[in-house]
């Protein structure tokens, strides 16, 4: 069995190159970290879990900086994307981004996409909530094209 950890990393919480190395050290397979670009002060979306959105949704680290910090500390611990808001990014950019990590740590990268739930943030970046979904399918498939050919 494999076991890894997913924390929503700030400021105020550990940092995920000491997790990082502790996780590494007592074995852990994993780090996951999620994202959100901002948390905006408009509400469309409500909180799923029910009242005020916790603070930490909107301090969390860039994903691809802390965990490119963490690969720099560690040597086995896969670094893991839980999730990649890739419809608020630029794919030609996150696929180099995400090859880069990937061939700095030595193949350690994991990436999680997904299309956001949060309603203001999505439509912060241009993106029509309705087909959120649809993007992201062209956005992955952009990305493996990259990865895998020559002339994408």
């Amino acid at each position: 069995m494999r076991v890894g950890a997913y924390i929503f990393a700030t400021a105020s919480s550990i940092s995920p190159i000491e997790l990082g190395e502790a996780l590494e050290a007592h074995g852990y397979e994993s780090l996951f970290l999620p994202e959100h670009t901002h948390i905006p002060t408009s509400r469309k979306t409500p909180f799923r879990f029910g009242g005020e959105l916790p603070r930490y949704y909107a301090e969390t680290y860039d994903p691809f900086v802390a965990l490119a910090a963490v690969a720099a500390k560690t040597e086995r611990l896969v670094l893991g994307f839980g999730i990649c808001l890739l419809i608020e990014r630029d794919a030609i950019v996150v696929a180099k981004a995400v090859a880069s990590l990937d061939v700095l740590s030595n193949g350690r990268v994991v990436v999680g996409v997904g299309a956001g739930w949060n309603q203001d943030e999505i439509e912060n970046h241009g993106v029509d909530f309705r087909t959120r979904w649809k993007l992201l399918r062209e956005q992955v498939e952009a990305m493996k094209a990259i990865w895998s050919e020559d002339e994408a």
